[in-house]
């Protein structure tokens, strides 16, 4: 499912105006762009969480030019689904409000 294709089923489910499905979508994606860049964690209940994640710093190898190079630690953000978005999927359960 593409964002255009969310945005019409919010639309048939809703019946608000296509333009604001956009904006409210634009604008929650943004905000958690920005959350997390800022070093905070999300939380939705019987969603799941948005959080950052520490990767340490490691050896590789560029197999190109068959030299090591460091990767130098850094954080990257992660998902992880409630255990009651988990069993609803595995089910193929789901319940849409």
């Amino acid at each position: 499912m593409t964002k255009a294709d969310t945005i019409q089923k919010i639309v048939e489910k809703t019946g608000i105006q296509k333009e604001d499905v956009e904006k409210t979508l634009a604008s929650f994606f943004l905000t958690i762009k920005d959350t997390m860049s800022s070093g905070e964690n999300i939380y939705f209940r019987g969603f799941g969480s948005f959080t950052n994640k520490k990767r340490a710093a490691k050896t590789a190898r560029n197999i190109s030019k068959n030299t090591t190079i460091i990767v130098p630690a850094h954080v990257i953000p992660h998902f992880k689904p409630s255990d009651d978005f988990v069993s609803q999927v595995k089910e193929g359960n789901l319940q849409l409000v």
